[in-house]
């Protein structure tokens, strides 16, 4: 017997629907919840970015910004203030320097260390990007109600210190 066009319309719909994922345990860790934010959050962020055009990932411009803000710095330092080790933080600068964003240069007082500078192209780089991620930033705060922002970055805050210590205290 033939479908009817609205039995088949149910049909698509339910065919286009992903089945709901159960969660368990996950669905209770904070952890889950933080990770799952921020990959959203860097993949709307990579739309900003390229609707500005420059193609760049939230963490490689978080590095631009570190370095701009404090020229000079040693990977070692970078490495501390971006939560990275130096072993993942090597190839986002490799990546950047071959982009000709950045330069290295080996630090006089201790030949192992390199010192890191944006070169002029990267200081264009981060102004674009900054604007990027204003606009990034404004979306995000207006998903909450008026004070949890400040209340947001507090708790955030107090997580990455607490963890950066080992989960002491």
């Amino acid at each position: 017997m033939p479908q009817s066009a609205k039995a088949k319309h149910e049909a698509h719909i339910d065919e286009a629907k992903p089945p709901e994922v159960k969660l368990g345990e996950l669905g209770g860790f904070i952890g889950f919840y933080l990770r799952m934010a921020q990959t959203m959050s860097f993949h709307a962020y990579a739309r900003e970015a390229a609707a500005s055009g420059r193609t760049i990932r939230a963490g490689h411009f978080a590095v631009l910004t570190l370095i701009g803000e404090n020229p000079g710095i040693t990977q070692t330092a970078l490495s501390r203030a971006n939560g990275r080790d130096k072993s993942s933080l090597t190839p986002v600068i490799d990546e950047l320097e071959t982009r000709g964003f950045l330069t290295r240069h080996r630090v006089e007082s201790n030949r192992r260390a390199y010192s890191l500078q944006l070169t002029p192209e990267g200081e264009d780089a981060r102004r674009v990007l900054l604007k990027a991620a204003m606009l990034h930033e404004q979306r995000l705060a207006a998903m909450l109600d008026p004070g949890d922002r400040s209340e947001m970055l507090r708790m955030l805050k107090l997580f990455t210190e607490k963890m950066a210590a080992g989960f002491e205290g």
